[in-house]
């Protein structure tokens, strides 16, 4: 142990003024709990500390709230350049089918015989179905094929021996696709009659 009046410890060889030394400032409990130095009133250090975290944090609300009005600034510019290539889509499509409504204007107008409406309707029909091929759109080849679910709908079944069995005999109404989409399915006829 260490003996007072500078004396010192036989076992550590220290004097206690040295002890005295060694110790840290006296450190107080604030009202919190929270211990604090006594030459470092807490109301000083913990004042500017929550203004500098008060500061951090309105900094951070504005950087949030102009990536927000961002994001839906970007939303809002995204759907309208999709509004506009659809718009602009749809009007390259109605240009193929111009030619084949002025064909259908001129046809009601003229007062010629059955033989010149049925050619008028005939070229009519080649105009839609070349303005329907620019737009990217196909038949599906239907009588005479097997058939096939994915583009077929079978409305009936035919008892025939004239066409192999599942093939189509009869088509009621063209299918086509878009590119590689399926518009509509084709509706036919199939044969049924155990040849294969």
């Amino acid at each position: 142990m260490a003996k007072a009046n500078g004396k010192t410890d036989g076992h550590l060889g220290l004097k206690h003024e040295d002890l005295e030394h060694e110790l840290p400032a006296a450190e107080t409990l604030d009202e919190s709990g929270l211990q604090s130095s006594a030459a470092n009133p807490p109301e000083v250090g913990a004042a500017s500390e929550a203004e500098k975290l008060k500061a951090e944090r309105d900094a951070l609300l504005d950087r949030l709230a102009r990536l927000q009005a961002e994001f839906d600034n970007a939303r809002k510019r995204a759907a309208r350049e999709q509004q506009d290539f659809r718009e602009f889509a749809a009007a390259d499509v109605i240009k193929n089918f111009l030619p084949a409504l002025d064909s259908f204007e001129r046809a009601l107008k003229s007062a010629g015989d059955a033989t010149d409406f049925r050619n008028g309707v005939d070229l009519i029909y080649r105009q839609f179905q070349d303005a329907l091929q620019k737009s990217g759109v196909q038949p599906i080849a239907a009588v005479g094929q097997v058939f096939d679910p994915r583009v077929h709908e079978a409305v009936e079944m035919v008892d025939t021996t004239g066409v192999p069995d599942q093939h189509v005999v009869d088509e009621l109404q063209r299918g086509y696709k878009y590119k590689d989409r399926l518009l509509r399915p084709a509706m036919v006829r199939v044969a049924r009659n155990g040849r294969g």
